[in-house]
């Protein structure tokens, strides 16, 4: 019996020393490590998030934006070249507009020394048909550069487009008109007569009648720029040799 019990005790008391030894092991490590647990339980968590992200997002060339940014982008841009005002929308609608045979050409002609207009209206002519507002202004630019002879005769000074539609264009033109003079001088030009105010250098009216047919007296004197003293003698040398 006290055999038995030297056995139990030499057993049961390392028993005892290994299981505090564990005991005290246990609670140092949390002692001196306590958030690695913590820090283990997040971890995943964190990598999660992070493999979501970059799921999410795929990777372009540097500079080049993602097609969905691509496209809000144009949006953007497509949305910022749209009219803001009622007042831009009509300004492209009107730019959009083109002539047709149809439209009317209106010519507001201003005496610019006395102030008057005379209106008329005219078919449009062929060559400004198809034309839209930016390109018949063009057109206008141009004429007004370079006015026909019968137009400088007139005394044109220039020109001012007042309207542009489809159905009607209204143009202005200005002039400082001729005014006659006391006295004339028959010239020949082209082989024609020609009546020029007393300052020899302003064409008063081109007759169309031809040099050749009238006395060879007449032809040397119109060749000299032959003196005529007043309307009435200019239209009685017009009445008898126009054909």
């Amino acid at each position: 019996m006290k055999y038995v019990k030297c056995i139990s005790l030499f057993v049961v008391y390392p028993l005892l020393v290994l299981g505090i030894g564990f005991y005290v092991g246990v609670k140092s490590s949390r002692y001196f490590y306590p958030e690695v647990k913590g820090e283990e339980a997040r971890i995943p968590q964190e990598n999660a998030s992070e493999g979501s992200a970059q799921k999410g997002q795929a990777s372009f060339p540097e500079g080049q934006a993602a097609p969905e940014e691509t496209g809000q982008t144009e949006a953007s841009d497509r949305l910022a070249e749209l009219p803001e005002t009622a007042e831009d929308l009509e300004e492209v609608m009107v730019s959009a507009e083109t002539l047709c045979v149809d439209t009317k050409y209106v010519l507001e002609e201003t005496d610019v020394l006395y102030h008057t207009v005379v209106e008329t209206t005219w078919k449009l002519p062929d060559k400004y048909v198809g034309m839209n507002r930016e390109q018949f202004l063009q057109a206008m630019e141009v004429y007004a550069s370079f006015p026909p002879l019968s137009e400088l005769e007139r005394g044109f000074v220039g020109l001012e487009v007042l309207s542009f539609s489809r159905e009607r264009v209204v143009v202005r033109m200005d002039y400082k008109f001729v005014q006659p003079s006391a006295s004339f001088y028959l010239a020949a030009y082209d082989n024609e007569v020609v009546v020029y105010l007393e300052d020899r250098k302003t064409i008063y009216i081109e007759t169309e009648i031809s040099l050749d047919s009238l006395p060879a007296h007449l032809q040397q004197n119109i060749i000299d720029m032959m003196w005529i003293k007043d309307e009435e003698e200019l239209y009685s040398f017009l009445e008898n040799y126009s054909s």
